[in-house]
Order: structure tokens, then C-alpha cells, then sequence
């Protein structure tokens, strides 16, 4: 599935073809089709797995969290660290995101939204006078922070993974304006909810 999703975000769901992947794989079409029926199928499958793996290791890192600032680091490093790791899968999500039809797409659907109630609670959690409207632009406005690393960001240039979450967390609560955290410090903002801690790098 990793190499699939290469191919897919290099060439597109469209252009790509099974022969592409079975090309890439060095798996035969006949060994490919062993393990997905249609090139359909194989997207769903590749979206499945990174929602399942997001939902799981976020239900395990926020599992006893209270402070409402740790449960929403939790949510942006869990989210960071997953696509700087799968950068492809990610671009895949992104761009192919109404590539599926019928059950396929109801099933990531609800995978989807699982997701984004999650991140929405926490981020409401955050706000002093939660309103709906607010809680829906503030949850999408850091989906818009968080998932498009993958057109810039390159680990080897730029900052690490953890100082990227940190940053990304930073911005999104404080805005641009005041100071970011030293790297490789661990820095407390006192909000209104508690505090917020930033881990070292």
C-alpha cells in the first residue's frame, strides 16, 4: 500500500493504472489482484488504514488526559508525526479524497468525521465561550495548518517533527505575533484552561 500511494501521488488515482503499481511492486497483476479486487478498492484500502491508524493512536495518547492544552498537543503532534511519516498516503488523502464511491466512500465518511469530532472537541475544549460556528472554523482552520505539510515541509531543511508540531500548536493558539518557544526548551503558556506545555525537541 506504501508503494501505491506513491504511485497514486505521483501520477494521480486517474492516470495511475494497475500496471504502474504492479510495475513498482514488482508484483504480478495476478498477485496484485490476490490482495485487492479493482484499483478502487486498493484507495479504500489505503485510506482505511491511516484514518484506523489515526483514530487508534489518537484514542491511546489522549486515553486519561484532562488539561485541555495537553489533550490538544496531543492532536496536532499525533497528526504531524503520522504525515511527516507518510507524506504520500497524505497527499493521497488530500487529493483523492471523492475518488470512492458507494460503500467505499460512506465507510471513509464515517471514519472521517470520527476524526474530526475528536479534533473539533478537543479544539472547543480550548475555546472560553464555545460556540459551534467558532468550534467548526477553528477545527478546520487547523485541518488547513496541519495537512498540507506535505507540499513544503522537508525534514531534512527544515525543523524537526516535534519542533514543527510545536510550532504549527504555537501559531494556532497564539498567532504569529508573539514569540515562539526556544527550541530544545520546554516552555509553559498559562492559558485560561491550565497549562500548556511544549515538549523538548
Amino acid at each position: 500500500m506504501r508503494t501505491s500511494s506513491e504511485v497514486f501521488a505521483q501520477k494521480g488515482y486517474d492516470r495511475a493504472s494497475v500496471r504502474d503499481i504492479s510495475a513498482a511492486t514488482e508484483v504480478s497483476l495476478s498477485g496484485l489482484y490476490h490482495y485487492f479486487s479493482s484499483k478502487e478498492e486498493l484507495l479504500f484500502l489505503i485510506q482505511k488504514t491511516c484514518f484506523d491508524t489515526l483514530l487508534e493512536r489518537l484514542g491511546e495518547d489522549l486515553a486519561g488526559l484532562e488539561s485541555p492544552g495537553e489533550r490538544l498537543s496531543v492532536v496536532v503532534r499525533n497528526h504531524v508525526r503520522f504525515f511527516a511519516d507518510n507524506m504520500a498516503e497524505m497527499k493521497v488523502l488530500s487529493h483523492e479524497a471523492d475518488a470512492l464511491t458507494g460503500d467505499y466512500k460512506e465507510q471513509i465518511a464515517d471514519r472521517k468525521r470520527d476524526y474530526v469530532n475528536i479534533v473539533r472537541q478537543c479544539v472547543e475544549e480550548i475555546l472560553e465561550t464555545p460556540h459551534e460556528a467558532d468550534g467548526r472554523v477553528a477545527t478546520f482552520a487547523l485541518f488547513g495548518m496541519m495537512n498540507w505539510i506535505y507540499t513544503w515541509y522537508r525534514p531534512t531543511r527544515d525543523v524537526s517533527v516535534d519542533r514543527l508540531g510545536s510550532v504549527i500548536l504555537h501559531t494556532f493558539l497564539n498567532g504569529i505575533s508573539s514569540p515562539l518557544p526556544h527550541q530544545g526548551k520546554a516552555v509553559e503558556e498559562a492559558g485560561p484552561h491550565g497549562t500548556l506545555l511544549f515538549d523538548k525537541d
